[in-house]
């Protein structure tokens, strides 16, 4: 009984070329086909089917013929939807303005696609490029309350180059998202680009910081330390800071702050030396003891990411410990990757 009550579209899909064939019916999950079911028209090349819809998450649903899309449709409970195919790939759709809509829009990424190919020309290149990339903001800015636009955000020039690979395309996809949120709050959908989006704000952020970091001469950092406050690399005020990334749960890097750190920061901080330690562990319960045990007294923060902290990208760090040395508001390019290398640079920068 539950299972009639389920909320269904219902297809009429005639392809008049493959009477007797086997169609194929799939269903958009995330980024590949899901098979939902395989049927066969009849001796006109007709059939019917049934689609389960949820209500408030319509489906992207595809027809293949010999592993040709020969439709594809956006489908919502109670829909009645009429199509006509050819097994080349091209159809008309009645009942469902929204899959008209799809289909249109898969007709100019296929346009697209073929003009990069008829061409080598850079010029030329950029040029069809461009036009296509506008005439997809054009379209998503006029339909941001449909689904269709989720594709169409997803669009890729080859395997890896997306078509919004802008990281200022973030504020269009999060203006959809809230969008798309208020009209279709369950959509799996919309999950898949909210997931997306996220991505995509993060590397705008950290666009922006590499970008304003440009007049400093080395990236900022905005870092909590075991209190909880927030400490800007930038507002330090030293005239050298020794920005050092370490891992509390290693020996190693233990012994590394009494033995080597400990000594120069209390021969040099009065005279206005600073040290900026980032701890990559992410155990941060492990970190704030360890600096309480050691008493480090210099500026020591942990945003709970370990490698995948922003910083750690900022810096470009692939092992730890790692130091870099900032003064005057650059980042000095002398090795100081022993005590007696980072002794010599303080005398000298702090004679």
């Amino acid at each position: 009984m539950l299972a009639a009550c389920t909320p269904k579209a219902t297809v009429d899909c005639t392809v008049a070329q493959a009477p007797g064939s086997r169609i194929v019916v799939s269903q958009l999950d995330m980024n590949v086909y899901k098979l939902l079911d395989t049927v066969r028209t009849d001796a006109f090349g007709r059939v019917r089917f049934n689609v389960d819809v949820k209500a408030g998450d319509p489906e992207f649903v595809y027809l293949f013929y010999n592993k040709t899309k020969i439709a594809s449709l956006l489908l919502e409970p109670g829909m009645r939807v009429n199509v006509k195919a050819d097994t080349l790939g091209n159809f008309d759709v009645d009942g469902s303005p929204e899959s008209i809509k799809l289909r249109d829009r898969e007709i100019a990424y296929a346009r697209f696609q073929k003009e990069l190919d008829a061409t080598m020309d850079p010029s030329e290149l950029s040029r069809i490029y461009i036009k296509h990339y506008r005439d997809d903001i054009k379209y998503v800015m006029a339909n941001m309350t449909s689904l269709t636009v989720v594709p169409v955000l997803f669009e890729q020039l080859d395997t890896y180059t997306p078509v919004f690979s802008q990281n200022s395309d973030a504020v269009l996809f999060r203006k959809v998202c809230d969008t798309l949120g208020m009209v279709y709050p369950e959509s799996r959908y919309l999950k898949a680009l909210e997931a997306e989006t996220a991505r995509r704000e993060k590397a705008f952020k950290l666009q922006y910081l590499v970008d304003s970091a440009e007049e400093k001469g080395y990236p900022d950092l905005n870092m909590p330390d075991i209190s909880g406050r927030r400490v800007l690399l930038s507002e330090l005020g030293s005239k050298v800071i020794l920005l050092h990334f370490w891992d509390s749960s290693d020996a190693t890097h233990k012994m590394f702050n009494l033995d080597v750190l400990m000594p120069q920061w209390e021969r040099w901080h009065d005279k206005g030396f600073e040290i900026y330690a980032v701890d990559v562990n992410p155990d941060k319960s492990t970190w704030a003891s360890v600096v309480r045990a050691q008493k480090l007294p210099w500026i020591n923060v942990n945003d709970g990411r370990g490698v995948t902290s922003s910083a750690v990208a900022l810096f470009n760090v692939t092992t730890v410990p790692s130091s870099f040395l900032l003064a005057g508001g650059s980042m000095e390019t002398k090795d100081i990757s022993g005590a007696d290398a980072l002794q010599k640079e303080l005398q000298r920068l702090l004679k």
